[in-house]
């Protein structure tokens, strides 16, 4: 187990060629589930544990990790299953979303299987509102289920940041320019677009690269200019069919679209950010989640969208 991330920061290479590896554990059953390796610094048994009082349900407490304080999350208990039971003979994988280090204790760890994001599907239709799957894929003749972590950090650890009210005051560049919003996550979309509410831009909000595509490429053929109906397109990075990556090296090598102003938005962490934002010819990377740095990206292309149009 000590060595089966060894070597993650040579994978990087795989960004950007819509691949990505999949760390795979199991909860309280037999059902496997995924984690992007780039998310994941470290795995090991479960350390010893302080309970913290009045905590959500889920948080199994913190453990003190070389000098830092960590929370640990029941992952199972998070999106509804039942609390795992002994947890010293469980894992604990060290992660980073949004800013956030947290642990999430896992029933087992397996292994990193590498996937291409075109075989990485979205949930099955049906699925609800209320569902933790953020995608699903198959290894091994067997379904891997990818939780949506974002939705489930909202509901155990709530939002840090909230929007600052002085930054919309004096919204009004907003009206008529409209947003095209890529993003699996259903949480990830609602706070996206609240922001953009508040900031009076409407949008269009895709779950994935290749129904972002699908839907410019609609617009094209109905006859819209779509440097001038598009202000931007803010798009994650890690989604099922199609990368935001992926997404923006198609949209720079169709004439109609190579002028869109594309904003990368998501939780990977590490240098390797900035290196493909250029690689891919995206304008603006951008870290989730602040929603007032989010604001003011957006509203600086606002002003700059408008000046173009006048």
């Amino acid at each position: 187990m000590a060595g089966i991330l060894d070597g993650v920061n040579q994978r990087t290479q795989l960004a950007g060629h819509n691949r990505l590896e999949l760390l795979l554990f199991r909860l309280n059953g037999k059902q496997r589930f995924g984690i992007n390796v780039f998310k994941v610094q470290e795995v090991m048994q479960c350390p010893r544990l302080t309970q913290l009082p009045d905590s959500h349900s889920a948080v199994v407490g913190v453990a003190n990790l070389r000098g830092k304080t960590i929370g640990i999350v029941d992952l199972s208990k998070a999106v509804g299953g039942r609390t795992t039971p002994d947890l010293k003979d469980r894992y604990v994988i060290i992660s980073e979303y949004n800013r956030r280090v947290q642990g999430f204790l896992v029933g087992g760890v397996e292994r990193i299987v590498n996937l291409n994001w075109e075989d990485i599907l979205p949930p099955p239709k049906g699925t609800g509102r209320h569902s933790y799957m953020t995608a699903v894929c198959q290894v091994d003749n067997e379904l891997v289920e990818i939780i949506d972590v974002e939705k489930v950090m909202v509901e155990v650890m709530g939002d840090i940041e909230e929007l600052d009210p002085a930054i919309t005051s004096n919204a009004v560049l907003g009206s008529q320019q409209h947003a095209l919003v890529v993003d699996d996550s259903s949480v990830a979309r609602a706070q996206v677009q609240g922001v953009l509410d508040a900031l009076g831009v409407t949008c269009t909000l895709c779950s994935n690269g290749d129904e972002a595509y699908r839907c410019l490429q609609t617009w094209k053929e109905e006859g819209k200019d779509l440097s001038k109906w598009l202000a931007f397109v803010l798009s994650d990075v890690e989604m099922p069919k199609m990368d935001g990556y992926s997404l923006t090296t198609k949209i720079r090598a169709n004439p109609a679209m190579a002028d869109l102003h594309v904003i990368l938005h998501t939780s990977l962490s590490g240098v390797f950010n900035e290196q493909m934002v250029k690689k891919v010819g995206a304008d603006r990377f951008i870290a989730k989640w602040d929603p007032n740095l989010l604001a003011n990206v957006v509203q600086e292309q606002l002003q700059r969208h408008a000046e173009g149009l006048s």
